[in-house]
């Protein structure tokens, strides 16, 4: 089975960048529990989208469970090459160092166009089994996404801030 994941960025999250908050810890403790759920249950794949926050923290989860359950796959579904260009450095450190672990990059376009968010988002639901989000309910790229997946009949696993 194939797990795919959406999720706010930081400047939608209640801590913002601050990842040492409780509230932060323990979303990272609760995605964890739900994703080794989810390998117990039979997933051996997992969706990620590379955005910060959420993505990442979800990225993260996936990796340090493969330690335990070295079968299963992170594949990173990016939406252009360019994705990463304005963010931090910190950040770029980290997208890069999450990249080069996964086990499959799929490249959505080469250059960033209008809507690519979307398409990529729309190409890793309609690959997976599931959706696993973070999502408070407002609109934006998150909310489209778990919306698409209801359409899809997707299986929904939400985490709630």
């Amino acid at each position: 089975m194939v797990l795919a994941f959406t999720g706010h960025r930081p400047e939608k999250l209640p801590w913002g960048s601050d990842e040492a908050d409780c509230r932060c810890q323990a979303l990272k403790l609760q995605m964890q529990r739900k994703i080794e759920q989810e390998i117990i249950r039979g997933t051996g794949v997992f969706c990620c989208g590379m955005a910060r926050g959420c993505d990442f923290y979800f990225a993260e989860a996936v990796l340090s469970l493969r330690k335990r359950y070295p079968e299963i796959r992170l594949e990173a579904y990016l939406p252009c090459e360019s994705q990463p260009s304005r963010w931090p450095e910190a950040d770029r450190v980290r997208y890069r160092r999450i990249l080069s672990a996964c086990d499959r990059v799929h490249l959505l376009q080469r250059a960033y166009t209008k809507g690519c968010m979307l398409q990529r988002n729309r190409m890793m639901i309609d690959d997976a089994d599931a959706l696993m989000s973070v999502w408070d309910g407002s609109a934006g790229g998150t909310g489209s996404a778990v919306r698409y997946a209801m359409r899809q009949n997707r299986r929904m696993i939400a985490l709630w801030l």
